[in-house]
């Protein structure tokens, strides 16, 4: 059978809805991290139900193997792998797992205990399933769209944080003062976590798909041979001609581990990208910075001030000038970023706190701008089964040094008291 059996995609003067894609882009990043960015932004919460435990550190050595694992076998099937399921299962995923944080917080009063630990514990495993879903999902499935639609996903992620970080001081500020102003905040929180993930279920299977420009670049992927489009297609209304689908035409594509092979450099960029954040973030910034003259603001304000560098350099790269695009350049930038271990340890046992606000935000800029350069520039040359199967393994290292980094975090407590 003949690929030109498959309605080929012309080739539009104008694609309509690009800024609608980008948008629902962001929203659909935003609900990707919404609700483990909230779980760690109210992390103060859980230190005050359970001090023995390390929550920060615990719930992301929790959700990453799940993350990890998930994405693993995902990326090795993803070929055969129904992208739309993929997506909306995770949505949905995510939507339950944060509603049922929200029941267990109100059905045991905001009570601590082992028991309601590993509850809590079992639905952030949840959320880490939930994420392989949707990220390398929509990663895989962006990489054969346009540059500006992984830019925007990727700026939605970081929007999260700051989203959950604004909220967290607007409740502290509104709610420290009453009686269990604390757990006010956590259910106003879990509680928006909630209507972002049904959002995204909705916005991912009812509009997304209907753009102009997202079927010009789905019907473009089903032309070269990607399977994974068929579902997301038949939704918008498009189906192949003569009743023949894209599983029966073969078509030559590079194996992953070709792929791999040829983009190592920059599946080891996003590795150590994250290794080196998330040995930092969050529980270095909760638990080993001291205290200063903002009291019980100190840990929030980090926070907050790490998911603003990292939005804002989400943003960086689209500014041609500063877009770093060559592979040498880009080892060197993520290599340097190793200095700042030194710098944050000195200033967390020397420095005043302003110094390590700044040190913080450096680091969530550099982490958002270099993610960014190398998950726009990586896909590019490839056909789209390529790119999509490319975008689920630089997924796989990402989550890789996000599970490392948060393994070499408990590092920063060896001699502490807590250790």
């Amino acid at each position: 059978m003949d690929k030109d059996s498959v309605v080929a995609p012309s080739s539009p003067t104008r694609l309509e809805g690009k800024f609608k894609a980008v948008l629902v882009c962001w929203f659909l990043g935003l609900g990707s991290l919404v609700s483990w960015n909230s779980m760690l932004t109210i992390a103060d919460y859980y230190y005050n139900l359970f001090p023995e435990y390390h929550p920060a550190r615990v719930l992301t050595l929790v959700y990453q193997p799940f993350a990890l694992g998930t994405m693993l076998v995902l990326a090795w099937r993803e070929a055969n792998i129904d992208t739309r399921k993929r997506n909306i299962f995770g949505y949905t995923l995510f939507c339950i797992s944060t509603f049922a944080l929200l029941l267990i917080d109100l059905c045991t009063s905001g009570k601590g205990g082992l028991g309601n630990f590993l509850a809590i514990c079992v639905f952030v495993g949840a959320f880490g399933v939930a994420d392989a879903h949707v990220q390398g999902g929509l990663v895989g499935d962006l990489s054969h769209m346009c540059p500006e639609f992984i830019q925007s996903f990727f700026a939605g992620l970081a929007a999260s944080g700051v989203l959950t970080s604004g909220l967290r001081l607007v409740t502290k500020a509104a709610f420290d003062k009453t009686n269990h102003g604390l757990r006010k905040g956590v259910i106003l929180f879990l509680a928006i976590s909630t209507f972002f993930e049904f959002l995204c279920i909705f916005l991912y299977a009812y509009v997304f798909g209907k753009l102009p420009i997202v079927k010009h670049f789905r019907k473009k992927a089903s032309s070269e041979g990607s399977k994974t489009v068929s579902a997301d297609l038949a939704a918008a209304g498009i189906h192949t001609s003569d009743n023949q689908t894209v599983n029966e035409i073969k078509f030559d594509r590079l194996s992953t581990k070709q792929l791999l092979k040829q983009n190592i450099d920059y599946a080891l960029d996003l590795y150590l990208i994250y290794v080196l954040t998330l040995s930092i973030f969050p529980g270095f910034l909760y638990e080993n910075t001291g205290n200063h003259q903002l009291g019980s603001w100190y840990a929030v304000v980090l926070i907050a001030m790490y998911n603003v560098g990292d939005l804002i350099g989400r943003y960086i790269p689209l500014i041609d000038f500063i877009r770093l695009e060559s592979r040498k350049g880009l080892v060197i930038a993520i290599l340097s970023r190793f200095l700042m271990v030194p710098c944050f340890y000195f200033t967390a046992k020397y420095g005043d706190q302003g110094y390590m606000i700044f040190l913080v935000t450096f680091l969530g800029i550099t982490n958002g701008y270099l993610t960014v350069c190398v998950l726009t520039v990586a896909p590019r040359g490839y056909k789209a089964p390529e790119q999509n199967a490319l975008g689920n393994v630089l997924v796989v290292f990402l989550l890789g040094g996000i599970f490392s980094g948060v393994a070499l975090d408990w590092l920063w407590l060896i001699g502490h008291e807590s250790f």
